[in-house]
C-alpha cells in the first residue's frame, strides 16, 4: 500500500465559469473543485505543471494529495479529471476531501501473478482479462496500489472470480461475488 502523499500549492479561485477558467489555463493554471466531507465545495486553481506530472504516473486516482490553501491544508483524493478532446491536455480536476476515518470507494488495478505456474498458459492458452480494475471500499489511509490475482494451477477453461481474490483486512469489494475477473482460454488452432 502506497502511503506516499503529495503536496500541491493552490489558491482559492475568486471567479468561476468558462471565461475565468480559460484565463486560468492561459496563465498555466488548471481550475479544480474540492468537494465532500460535509463541507461546501471549494473552487481552486492548481499549477498545470505540478498536476500534469502526477496525472500520468501510476496509481494517480488512488494517490492522496495534501492541498495547501495557505491558511489550511486539506487531504484529497482525485475523483475525476477532464482532458481537452483535441489536444488531450488536462482542463479540469475534481477532488474528494477525505479524513483519516473516511471510507471511500476507489478503482484499484488488478495484477496477475504466477503466470509461469499456470498449466493452461504453459499449454498455449491465453489469459483473457475481463476486469483490469475492481471497485473497492477501503479506509482512506489504506488504499492498495494494486490487488493480486493468483494464476497458480489454473487450466484452460478456468475462470478467476471476485471470490478467488484475497483482499487485505478492512477492504471489501463493491463488485458482485461471482464477477469474473479473467479466464484462461484455449489456444486458437491454425488450420
Amino acid at each position: 500500500m502506497s502511503q506516499e502523499e503529495y503536496k500541491l500549492k493552490t489558491v482559492i479561485r475568486e471567479k468561476v465559469g468558462k471565461g475565468s477558467s480559460r484565463l486560468l489555463r492561459r496563465n498555466g493554471k488548471i481550475p479544480a473543485t474540492i468537494y465532500g466531507n460535509i463541507s461546501s465545495p471549494k473552487s481552486i486553481a492548481l499549477s498545470t505543471k505540478d498536476i500534469s506530472k502526477r496525472l500520468y504516473s501510476k496509481h494517480f486516482m488512488t494517490t492522496i494529495f495534501t492541498i495547501d490553501l495557505g491558511k489550511e491544508s486539506i487531504r484529497v483524493l482525485p475523483k475525476d479529471y477532464q482532458l481537452d478532446p483535441v489536444s488531450d491536455v488536462l482542463i479540469h480536476m475534481d477532488f474528494l476531501q477525505i479524513s483519516e476515518k473516511s471510507t471511500i470507494s476507489v478503482q484499484v488495478p488488478i495484477r496477475f501473478i504466477n503466470q509461469n505456474k499456470s498449466p493452461g498458459l504453459k499449454m498455449g492458452g491465453s489469459l483473457n482479462i475481463i476486469c483490469h480494475e475492481i471497485p473497492l471500499l477501503c479506509p482512506a489511509n489504506k488504499i492498495p496500489d494494486s490487488i493480486s490475482a493468483d494464476l497458480d494451477g489454473l487450466k484452460i477453461g478456468d475462470n478467476i472470480h471476485m471470490t478467488d481474490i484475497r483482499l487485505p483486512e478492512g477492504i471489501t469489494s463493491v463488485s458482485h461475488a461471482n464477477c469474473t475477473i479473467a479466464k484462461i482460454s484455449a489456444p486458437i488452432s491454425s488450420s
